[in-house]
């Protein structure tokens, strides 16, 4: 089946930490399939430095990433988005914008490693275990046979994802 690749949104709130991890995962292991973005209802402009220390631990790329506001992706002209998945709790519980094409949607919650302290050990373990989380979710959902699913099985699979651990 040829189909153009799908548009992936992963959303949080500063847009810093584990929706950049998801938008590295999906932009390596989707590569051809998939385009990943990300993006926060509040930016906070920059992107951790543990997020892309833990990419780059994992073999992932580090270039390209920034925190952006979702406004970007629900102006004309931006990619059309086929997928957007909330991965804090935050961002799941505010009020997005409307989406054209009305893509599908799934909270995938994972704790903010970002919001740990103490010693920089102590961060490294968190993003390591919200990367690993977030890589198992990414590969079941690169994995789906999206061809063989309706809409209603599809977002069964999408929901069940949001809750499978690392």
């Amino acid at each position: 089946m040829d189909h153009r690749p799908f548009n992936v949104l992963f959303l949080c709130t500063g847009n810093t930490a584990r929706s950049v991890l998801a938008e590295g995962i999906l932009r390596k292991d989707g590569a051809g399939r998939f385009n990943s973005y990300s993006a926060g209802s509040q930016p906070k402009g920059v992107v951790n430095p543990f997020a892309l220390q833990t990419l780059k631990e994992f073999g992932y790329p580090t270039d390209g990433y920034s925190s952006k506001s979702w406004d970007v992706y629900a102006k004309p002209g931006a990619p059309q988005m086929d997928f957007i998945f909330t991965v804090c709790d935050n961002a799941a519980g505010e009020t997005c914008p409307i989406w054209p094409g009305h893509p599908m949607t799934a909270h995938w919650g994972v704790e903010d490693p970002a919001a740990v302290e103490g010693s920089d050990i102590d961060k490294e373990r968190a993003f390591t275990m919200a990367f690993k989380q977030l890589r198992n979710r990414v590969g079941i959902f690169i994995n789906l046979p999206f061809g063989k699913l309706d809409a209603m099985a599809l977002k069964q699979q999408l929901v069940a994802i949001g809750k499978a651990q690392g």
